[in-house]
């Protein structure tokens, strides 16, 4: 075991002070509107706070309705810093942040040890933001819950949805997948991308998503061919890019924010 997993990118993404962080979080989930059922699966952005944060926020709320439910979170999201083939897991026993600490799923992640794409890589957990800036959230708006963290890498999307289809389980099992849409182009060309990027998620369909659409569109696309083979819905929650946040029109970067739930049966 690797021990406890400490926070790489508290003091830069988000406050490295908990109080700090606590009203920062509470607050982009006060401008929130929780409205609609406790999905399944979310697609949150992952930039720091200040540009990502309201986006992020205006889906977690609709977890408020399963805080007590909802016992364990699927969380993946793209590597940003180390190149690899696959999935990596941690050996650790828990993840830190500012507002606590998260016990990982080790039986869960023990029994992904069959699995070829599944590797055991504790360099591409250590620096990564992209898992990391959710966790604030969730500590926020659930209850004690397990953490199933994977960083993924170059991989087949199958092989994505092989491993979130081992990890689905019930309604007490939560997928979040962490992922930015475009980068750096100017506001309208962003604004463009970003909206057949939405698109292409809300429909289903992963095979829309290009390289430039989505820095996590390896495992959005994974959540895609799961989703559709269990005839989930997708829902577009909020659409903004850093223009609209806290930077320049000149060069942003597209967030999304997107809910997936059991379509209903006439």
């Amino acid at each position: 075991m690797a021990g406890i997993r400490q926070p790489a990118v508290s003091g830069l993404f988000y406050p490295e002070d908990a109080r700090t962080l606590r009203r920062m979080v509470e607050g982009f989930l006060a401008e929130a509107t929780p409205e609609g059922g406790v999905p399944k699966a979310i697609i949150a952005p992952h930039a720091g706070y200040i540009y990502s944060g309201p986006i992020a926020a205006s889906v977690y709320a609709r977890l408020a309705a399963g805080r007590s439910s909802i016992r364990r979170v699927v969380l993946l999201g793209p590597s940003h810093r180390v190149p690899f083939q696959g999935l990596a897991v941690s050996g650790a026993s828990s993840f830190r942040t500012p507002l606590g600490d998260i016990l990982l799923d080790r039986e869960s992640i023990d029994g992904l040890a069959d699995m070829p794409q599944v590797v055991s890589l504790e360099v591409a957990h250590a620096g990564e933001h992209s898992l990391e800036v959710q966790l604030p959230f969730l500590q926020l708006l659930l209850d004690e819950f397990t953490l199933v963290p994977l960083v993924v890498g170059d991989v087949r999307s199958e092989a994505v949805a092989e491993v979130l289809e081992r990890l689905w389980d019930g309604p007490e099992t939560l997928i979040v997948i962490s992922s930015d849409l475009s980068h750096y182009h100017d506001y309208l060309t962003a604004r463009a991308m970003d909206q057949a990027t939405s698109q292409a998620i809300v429909s289903l369909h992963p095979e829309a998503l290009g390289y430039e659409d989505a820095c996590g569109r390896i495992p959005v696309a994974g959540l895609l061919l799961q989703a559709k083979r269990l005839a989930l819905k997708g829902e577009l929650i909020d659409l903004r890019n850093s223009g609209d946040t806290a930077g320049s029109k000149d060069s942003v970067v597209g967030y999304g924010a997107y809910a997936f739930t059991q379509a209903s049966v006439a």
